[in-house]
């Protein structure tokens, strides 16, 4: 009876996302055999990274209780761009500047039509989707951009000391993430946004400002993030990046980060990344359509949310 009641408290410890990503990796593990390699492992981990990139930021915004549907289109706009820039100009710097830019363009436009406006994050950044959707489309006439340099995807398979750089990149980009938001006063006053903004006023801090931030730095980094898009396509193409929003608030949901504001674990969504990751990574090996894979990762999301709903019940 002891050891049934240390075994409950042990588990009620352990995040749902957690708990749900064992059961992921054991039962792929058990329904296909190629799964669990080292080679696959390592794949799983490379194809997280660009979705990590996306879901940090995510975090933060949706602490302030906000959310950004275009980030999916951004990033898809800004790989665009890069390659337009790095195709028309050989310059690798040049081209990550436009990529850098347009994001944060959008994350500027978002924060200020949020914060100045007032319009509501699910309104405003539904019509920046569609424009960074359409000036996709219409920069490429819906066709792929080519023609990149032979060494751009060297960036996505390259390896550093054995590491593969996207996993570098990655860890760079959670522990830059982890330092603003626990370890700075720009994430203490993000905590604020959505637990407590009277007290941010009361302490001269410009709510709207911080707002403007929080979205500038989602844009930032979905421009970063189509560097490694690009790369791994070695292209870019004007759908290539349109649904990662989606993936990236089911990852910031699944992880643990509340929609009421003020209450998020930047662990928690890394490794709702990693469980978003082997799923699909999962359901590719047992050949599951990708209509089906969409349904699934929504059921992962109510799945996550429906054990930590049992575990914080008395």
């Amino acid at each position: 009876m002891i050891a049934h009641t240390v075994l409950v408290k042990s588990l009620a410890r352990v995040p749902g996302v957690a708990l749900v990503l064992i059961v992921l990796c054991a039962g792929f593990g058990a329904a296909s055999p190629s799964f669990a390699t080292p080679i696959n492992i390592s794949n799983v981990m490379i194809q997280s990274t660009i979705l990590l990139l996306l879901a940090l930021p995510m975090t933060l915004i949706i602490m302030t209780e906000g959310l950004d549907l275009s980030m999916g289109a951004v990033l898809t706009f800004a790989s665009i761009m890069f390659a337009v820039c790095i195709v028309a100009t050989g310059s690798f710097a040049a081209a990550l500047v436009t990529a850098l830019g347009v994001g944060l363009a959008f994350g500027f436009c978002n924060g200020v039509l949020i914060s100045v406006l007032g319009i509501p994050p699910f309104i405003t950044t539904l019509g920046t989707l569609g424009v960074a959707q359409g000036l996709s489309l219409l920069v490429t006439d819906g066709q792929s951009v080519v023609g990149l340099p032979r060494w751009i995807d060297g960036i996505y398979s390259g390896h550093v000391a054995g590491v593969p750089l996207p996993i570098i990149v990655a860890a760079l980009a959670y522990a830059v993430t982890h330092t603003l938001l626990y370890h700075t006063r720009f994430g203490a006053y993000v905590f604020a946004l959505g637990g407590n903004r009277e007290a941010l006023k009361v302490a001269g801090i410009s709510v709207r400002a911080m707002l403007i931030k929080v979205y500038v730095f989602g844009g930032v980094m979905a421009g970063f993030a189509a560097l490694l898009m690009t790369a791994r396509l070695n292209s870019a193409h004007p759908t290539a990046g349109i649904g990662m929003e989606f993936d990236a608030i089911a990852a910031v949901a699944v992880g643990g980060t509340s929609f009421e504001g003020g209450n998020g674990w930047l662990l928690g969504t890394l490794l709702g990344v990693l469980a978003v990751g082997v799923l699909r990574d999962g359901l590719n090996l047992l050949a599951v359509p990708s209509s089906a894979q969409v349904a699934s990762i929504g059921a992962l999301v109510i799945i996550a949310l429906f054990i930590d709903g049992l575990r914080s019940e008395p």
